[in-house]
C-alpha cells in the first residue's frame, strides 16, 4: 500500500506530461486527491494501539534492488512517519488549488514537477532502506530547484542555485556517514546491507568517538535541511523568491525532512555522541531562536519576515530533540506538524495579497482590514497560531519543547529545590535545564513582538496601498521597484490581476479553512496525536538514554518507580542491545 501511495503522484505526473495543457491542473488535483484518499485509508487501517510497530511493511527480501549491496525498496511506517505522511498528503491538493491563478505559463511542467516532488517526499517518510531514503531525500532538490528557478521572483536563479548547492553539499556528507556505517558492518559481517534497523543496531555498538563522526556527518546533512543556524542562509532567499506553492511546500514538508532525519536516524544511530553533544546542539538552537527573531524584527518584506521566523521556530523543534526526553521529543514532532500548518498558511496568505498588489513590502501595504476583511481575519488567526496563543496549535508544541528542555538536567532538582539530583518531579537525565528554557522563552517573546508588529502594520491602521491601487487598479512594480516582466511565470500571471476580486475568493477560502480547523483542533484537543506518539517516542528516548548514557559518566540516582507502559523493549527492536530497564526508569522519571 505504501508503494501504491508513492506511485500515485508519479502516475499523475506522467499523465500531466502527455495531456493537453488545459488538463494539467485537473489531473494534478486528481492525483493529489487520490494520494490524500489513499493516506486516509492508511490512517484508518493503521493500528494505533501498537504505534511503534513498523506497519504496512514491504520487507527487504521481497523488495531487493541491488542484492550484492543489500539495497532494497523496503518501506514501513510507525505513527511518527504516518502523521508526517498525512501532513504531506494534506498540503498537496492545497498547493495545487493555490496555484490556480498564480501559474499560467508552462503549466504542464509546473504541475508535473509538483507531483514528482510529492512522490519523493512521501518516499522519505516511508523508506526503511537507507539508500532508498537518501535517493528520495536528495531527489526532492530537483523539482524544488525547477519550481524556484522557473516560477520565482526577480532573484530566482540565485535563490535556486543557493538552495541546491547548500542542501546538496550537506546531503552528500550525510551519505558519507551512512556509507561508513554500512561499510563497517560489511567489514565485520562480510555482507552489505542498508536496512535501517540493522545499521541502527550496529552503529550503537561502535566506539563513542566513531559515533561522534557519524553523528557529525548526519547532523550536518540534516541541519542544512532544517535549517539550523548557521546553515540557514539559503532559506530566506529561497522562500522569498519561490512561488507561493513552493514556499508552502518548503515550510510545510521539505524543512521537516531534516528534523525527521534527526529523529529517525541521527539520534538512534549515534546515541552516545548525541547525549554528549546535546548541550552544544541546544546552544546552536538558542542562537538560531534569538537570531532569527531579531532579524525578523527589522524586515520590511513580509514574506522574508515569515521565512526568517522558520529559523527561530525550527530552533524550538530541534531544542526539544536535544532534551532527549518524552516531553521534548513529543513536542518536537508535534511542532513539525503545527509549523507546517500555521506557517504554510501564512505563506498562502502572503501569496494571495501579492497576486493583488504585486508587492510584499510593509512600507507599501497597511490597513488592509478596510479592503480585505476576510483575508485580514485569516491573517490575524494564523499569526496568533504562529505566535503560540493558548488554544491554538503553536502553543502546545512550543510549550512541550520548552518544558522538555526545562526537565532535562541531572542537577535540575538540586539546583532549584535543594534536593538530590533526579528527585524533583519530572526530572530527566540531561544537561539543559532551567536556564536553557528561560533563554528559549525569551525567543517566544521576540516572536510575539515581530509577528504582532507585522499584523499591526499590514492589517490595522490607516489604509496604505501601492501607487495605482487606490481604486484596485493595475500595478506594475514589485516590492523592490522592478517591473513585473522580471518575475517569471508567476508575475506574468499577475499582469492581468483583474480576474481576482478585492477580497478572497471561495477557492482561496476553501484552501485556508482546513488549515484553520486543524490549528484549532490541535490547539484545543491535541491528545490523539500525543497518544499516537507516546509509544514510539518512549521507546526512542529509552534507547538513547540506555545506549548513550551508559557510555558517559552518570550521577548516582535513587531507585525509580516502575516505568510506564510502552517503555519495555521488544525482541523486534531490541536485538543486539543491552537491557533497557535502567533507561526506562530514567526516562519515566
Amino acid at each position: 500500500m505504501l508503494a501504491v501511495l508513492i506511485l500515485i503522484p508519479l502516475a499523475a505526473a506522467l499523465l500531466v506530461a502527455v495531456a493537453p495543457a488545459s488538463r494539467a491542473r485537473p489531473i494534478a488535483m486528481a492525483g493529489m486527491l487520490a494520494a490524500a484518499a489513499m493516506t486516509g485509508y492508511l490512517l484508518f487501517s493503521f493500528d494505533w494501539e501498537h504505534a511503534s510497530a513498523q506497519q504496512f511493511l514491504l520487507d527487504e527480501e521481497s523488495s531487493r534492488l541491488i542484492a550484492p549491496l543489500g539495497v532494497s525498496l523496503s518501506m514501513s511506517v510507525d505513527s511518527i512517519s504516518m502523521l508526517l505522511v498525512a501532513l504531506t498528503a494534506l498540503l498537496g491538493p492545497i498547493c495545487v488549488a493555490a496555484s490556480a491563478t498564480a501559474i499560467t505559463d508552462r503549466v504542464k511542467t509546473y504541475y508535473a514537477w509538483m507531483l514528482v516532488l510529492q512522490s519523493a517526499m512521501l518516499g522519505v517518510f516511508c523508506a526503511r532502506d537507507m539508500i532508498f531514503f537518501y535517493t528520495c531525500f536528495e531527489f526532492t532538490l530537483i523539482p524544488m530547484y525547477i519550481m524556484i528557478s522557473l516560477w520565482g521572483s526577480t532573484n530566482r536563479k540565485k535563490a535556486a542555485a543557493k538552495f541546491f548547492l547548500y542542501t546538496f553539499t550537506g546531503s552528500v556528507i550525510a551519505l558519507a556517514g551512512i556509507v561508513y556505517v554500512a561499510w563497517s558492518y560489511a567489514d565485520r559481517h562480510s555482507a552489505w546491507t542498508f536496512d535501517a534497523d540493522t545499521l541502527m543496531r550496529w552503529s550503537r555498538s561502535l566506539p563513542a568517538s566513531t559515533q561522534g563522526w557519524v553523528l557529525g556527518a548526519l547532523l550536518l546533512g540534516f541541519a542544512v535541511k532544517v535549517p539550523l543556524f548557521p546553515f540557514h542562509t539559503w532559506l530566506p532567499l529561497a522562500h522569498t523568491e519561490a512561488p507561493t506553492a513552493g514556499s508552502v511546500i518548503l515550510a510545510g514538508v521539505l524543512l521537516k525532512l531534516g528534523t525527521y532525519g534527526l529523529v529517525r536516524f541521527a539520534m538512534p544511530f549515534a546515541p552516545a555522541a548525541f547525549v554528549e553533544y546535546a548541550p552544544a546542539i541546544a546552544a546552536v538552537c538558542l542562537v538560531g531562536i534569538l537570531y532569527g527573531g531579531l532579524v525578523c524584527w527589522v524586515q520590511n518584506d513580509v514574506k522574508k519576515l515569515v521565512a526568517y521566523s522558520s529559523v527561530a521556530h525550527l530552533g524550538f523543534c530541534v531544542l526539544g530533540l536535544a532534551a532527549y526526553n518524552v516531553m521534548g521529543v513529543t513536542g518536537s514532532i508535534l511542532y513539525m506538524i503545527n509549523h507546517g500548518l500555521s506557517t504554510g498558511a501564512l505563506f498562502l496568505l502572503i501569496g494571495m495579497v501579492y497576486e493583488r498588489y504585486h508587492t510584499r513590502s510593509m512600507k507599501e501595504l497597511g490597513g488592509l482590514a478596510a479592503r480585505m476583511p476576510v483575508w485580514s481575519t485569516f491573517m490575524v488567526f494564523f499569526a496568533m497560531a504562529s505566535v503560540g496563543l493558548p488554544g491554538l496549535n503553536g502553543f502546545v508544541s512550543e510549550f512541550m519543547c520548552l518544558f522538555g528542555a526545562f526537565q532535562a538536567s541531572d542537577q535540575w532538582g538540586a539546583g532549584l529545590w535543594g534536593t538530590a539530583a533526579g528527585q524533583a518531579p519530572g526530572a530527566t537525565p540531561g544537561h539543559l535545564g532551567a536556564w536553557t528554557a528561560a533563554i528559549a522563552g525569551t525567543g517566544m517573546v521576540v516572536a510575539a513582538m515581530y509577528l504582532l508588529y507585522m499584523v499591526g502594520k499590514v492589517v490595522w491602521g490607516p489604509l496604505v496601498e501601492p501607487a495605482g491601487h487606490a481604486g484596485h487598479g493595475s500595478h506594475d512594480k514589485d516590492s523592490h521597484g522592478h517591473g513585473s516582466q522580471g518575475h517569471g511565470a508567476e508575475a506574468h500571471a499577475h499582469a492581468e490581476h483583474g480576474v481576482l476580486p478585492r477580497d478572497l475568493t471561495g477557492r482561496e477560502i476553501g484552501v485556508l479553512v482546513p488549515l484553520a480547523a486543524l490549528c484549532i483542533f490541535l490547539g484545543v484537543y491535541p491528545s490523539p496525536v500525543i497518544r499516537a506518539l507516546k509509544e514510539p517516542v518512549s521507546f526512542m528516548t529509552t534507547e538513547v538514554v540506555t545506549f548513550g548514557r551508559a557510555r558517559t559518566p552518570m550521577p548516582p540516582v535513587p531507585p525509580a518507580d516502575v516505568a510506564p507502559a510502552g517503555h519495555q523493549s521488544t525482541g523486534e527492536h531490541g536485538a543486539g542491545g543491552p537491557s533497557h530497564d535502567a533507561g526506562s526508569k530514567e526516562t519515566a522519571r
